[in-house]
């Protein structure tokens, strides 16, 4: 599709990604069978039968009466807002490698590709003076580095998230709950103002949408999507942060938490993550290291692998494995050996900086691991 035709069915993505159960994956169905959705918009309740259940069809139908798919790009346009598609080459690279990715996104700001270098800090609305101390300095540190601060604008670590990042002096998005001209909580309106100027607000929800309950949970796949890793500072049992953390591990993408207070039910899911196997870190200098991201003035020790090479059954470990998390039982069979040489093998590599335990058992590359044919 030329940038004119994308132009001109811009309007109807818009108009059906506000249709009640036509989610992303209906909305890639319909472009895909129709070719456009200009065509899908105006198809026939037989044609769309071909794809579609009756309720949904039914739903377009109610929708046509309704909503006039110019309007809201012209109202757009008046606020300032950008319209992205998932057609467009400006979509996030990241987000749109993820399962059922939003159709739409309505930004504020701007999206560069610096953002593909991004990291998802989360956390409790009610933190404490550590847990806004830490967010705020990881954040800092992070967007100095050249990393986007990626976070969802709200009280707690995600305010200060986005505070940290801009006193870093670099890049900042928040992805709302709400449409990107309604700022909640209302207090953050300055906050927002900010983080747009240098960053961008994010929402797959229309201009004059209000925040809702059921709007968070669904924001957070977002978040993580646009986002190499997430990153949990102070997490209850009960939190939309572990939320965050469930889509990140859905879409094969990095989760680190920061060590919070044992004794402190603000950060009983945070420290179940690590009981879990979730990789710990106590600066953003420990991340950075760990995503092979260059930035910091961080001392790295000379990898030891330089100095130790591989012995031939370590090599055939590491041919069966990826920087994907593998269990144990999978590696040993793949590189014919007992479990008693594998976990030495294992054991061996971890100590070479290589390979790292994921926890339960599983088994991953380092990000830093080079090919171990050279």
């Amino acid at each position: 599709m030329s940038d004119n035709e994308a132009d001109l069915d811009r309007p109807y993505w818009v108009a059906l990604s506000q249709v009640d159960r036509i989610g992303p994956v209906r909305v890639r169905r319909l472009f895909e069978h129709f070719g456009s959705l200009e065509k899908a918009w105006g198809a026939s309740r037989a044609q769309l039968g071909c794809i579609l259940d009756s309720r949904s069809i039914e739903n377009i139908e109610r929708a046509r009466s309704r909503i006039e798919p110019a309007a809201t790009l012209e109202r757009c346009s008046r606020l300032g807002i950008a319209v992205l598609t998932a057609m467009d080459p400006a979509y996030p690279r990241l987000l749109a490698h993820i399962p059922a990715a939003p159709p739409v996104l309505y930004v504020r700001g701007s999206l560069t590709q610096a953002d593909e270098c991004a990291v998802a800090i989360v956390g409790t609305r009610r933190a404490s003076s550590y847990g806004r101390e830490i967010a705020t300095e990881i954040a800092r540190d992070l967007a100095a580095a050249g990393v986007t601060v990626v976070s969802g604008l709200a009280r707690g670590i995600d305010g200060f998230a986005h505070q940290g990042a801009l006193e870093g002096n670099g890049r900042t998005v928040a992805v709302m709950a709400s449409g990107v001209d309604v700022i909640y909580p209302p207090e953050h309106r300055g906050l927002a103002e900010r983080v747009a100027g240098n960053g961008a607000l994010v929402s797959d929800y229309a201009p004059g949408t209000k925040p809702d309950g059921p709007n968070f949970p669904a924001r957070n796949r977002i978040i993580a999507g646009m986002a190499l890793a997430t990153l949990v500072i102070e997490a209850p049992a009960r939190s939309g942060a572990l939320i965050t953390v469930d889509f990140a591990a859905d879409q094969g993408r990095d989760v680190f938490v920061v060590p919070a207070n044992v004794t402190s039910s603000a950060s009983a899911g945070s420290n179940k993550l690590i009981r879990d196997g979730a990789r710990v870190i106590t600066s953003a200098a420990d991340l950075l290291v760990d995503l092979g991201i260059d930035g910091l003035n961080v001392d790295r020790p000379e990898p030891v692998q330089d100095s130790l090479p591989l012995t031939d059954e370590e090599r055939r470990i590491m041919a069966v494995m990826s920087r994907q998390p593998v269990h144990l039982d999978e590696i040993i069979v793949a590189a014919n050996m007992t479990v008693s040489e594998g976990s030495a093998m294992l054991t061996m590599l971890e100590l070479k900086g290589l390979v790292q335990n994921a926890g339960s058992h599983h088994y991953a590359l380092t990000r830093s691991t080079r090919s171990a044919s050279g």
